[in-house]
Order: structure tokens, then sequence, then C-alpha cells
């Protein structure tokens, strides 16, 4: 399976761990919500363009936008 997500602007909160709500769909077209932690640039030289283009964020969905900023579970 593949997905592609976007970054949003929209971060929780879930045991304590701060996490950013990304959006997508897989290649099928069925719509995802993603939260990430962390994420690991495998080349170090790609790691200053990559905290670049992660300052990029899109204002979230309505559907995400609604998901408490504190979680629990």
């Amino acid at each position: 399976m593949k997905i592609t997500i976007e970054s949003t602007s929209k971060i929780v909160e879930l045991n304590g761990v701060p996490m950013r709500i990304w959006e997508g769909e897989t290649s099928d077209g069925i719509k995802v919500h993603c939260y990430v932690t962390r994420i690991a640039v495998r080349h170090e030289d790609d790691q200053t363009q990559f905290q670049q283009e992660l300052r990029e964020h899109r204002a979230p969905s309505a559907e995400v936008e609604a998901i408490p900023l504190r979680m629990v579970l």
C-alpha cells in the first residue's frame, strides 16, 4: 500500500506525546489521516531541505479540526 500525505497545522497530544496530524489518501483514493511524532531523513545532505519544507503546513480539514487537542487512549 502507498499513501500520499500532507502536513497540516493541527497538533494533538496523545498520552503526553505531541504529534502533528497529516492528511492524505491511498493510491486507491481512500482518505486517511496520520498522527506523526517523528520523521527520519535517510541522507544527511537532505536534512536542511527537508526541515525547510517541513515548516509548510496547510489548514486541516473540518474532520481533522474536530479532533480534540488532547486525546486519551
